[in-house]
């Protein structure tokens, strides 16, 4: 055999292995895994029934499979509640389940019920609970969202809406920082919205008449657009997995833009 046939015949069996050999794709290069939302809170997050309902059903239904989510909002719940009677529990176990093959988002808004002299929350401890909260959904590997409590919807004899969850709003703001944790000031741009539509409108967004705490199917469908817009403004990598509303979400943000608050 010719020198050049044995060099060929040495690279034939040479090559494939030096194929295998090559080095994996970069681990940023990888598929991202589709993500996984479980919301946390209390009636303003939780499914639309008797005495609550959020804009949690909302958001996740702009959700695009395989992308999927779980509303664990429950009513009348603290910080401090949630946690002891197990809700929270169900939460991690959820997250526990998931980060294998999801991306795992844990939303946690409180702070209607917090407020309540009865509860006997403080605003250190209440901030000091969302800086715990926060750290335990870190510690299983899943990104935790704060988010600043939606506003009621309830108007002066002015026509100013009501910004009566002023203090836990920067508390949750604080504990974002103090954690190092995303947040979206869902509390913020809901009652410019809010304000900017009118108290008409605002309270056709009424789970109840007399209520405006609450929101009906439709309401959580508009402050569920409200929230995913205010998420994948953080996330901008989330976007793929959310189906638009152009306009609907043109409709809010142009009140929230023309809004006097």
């Amino acid at each position: 055999m010719k020198p050049q046939s044995l060099l060929s015949a040495a690279a034939a069996v040479l090559l494939p292995t030096l194929v295998a050999a090559a080095p994996a794709e970069p681990a940023e290069k990888a598929a991202a895994k589709p993500p996984a939302f479980f919301l946390a809170g209390d009636s303003t997050t939780a499914v639309q029934a008797t005495g609550g309902g959020g804009w949690g059903n909302g958001f996740l239904g702009f959700l695009k499979k395989p992308a999927f989510g779980t509303n664990y909002g429950r009513n009348g719940r603290t910080t401090v509640d949630y946690v002891s009677q197990g809700h929270w529990d169900t939460v991690k176990s959820a997250v526990k389940s998931n980060t294998a093959n999801f991306d795992v988002y844990v939303t946690i808004q409180f702070g209607h019920n917090d407020q309540k002299p009865e509860k006997n929350i403080s605003l250190d401890q209440y901030q000091a609970n969302l800086v715990n909260l926060a750290k335990e959904i870190k510690a299983l590997g899943a990104t935790p969202i704060l988010v600043t409590p939606l506003t009621r919807r309830s108007f002066s004899s002015a026509g100013i809406v009501t910004n009566n969850l002023s203090n836990e709003r920067e508390r949750t703001i604080a504990a974002a920082a103090a954690g190092k944790t995303t947040y979206i000031d869902l509390n913020l741009y809901s009652r410019k919205f809010v304000q900017a539509i009118g108290e008409t409108k605002a309270h056709s967004y009424n789970l109840k008449e007399d209520d405006n705490t609450h929101l009906n199917d439709e309401g959580s469908v508009v402050f569920g657009r409200l929230v995913a817009d205010l998420l994948l403004e953080k996330e901008k990598k989330l976007a793929q997995w959310f189906t638009p509303n152009k306009s609907l979400s043109d409709e809010i943000w142009k009140a929230i833009n023309s809004s006097s608050v």
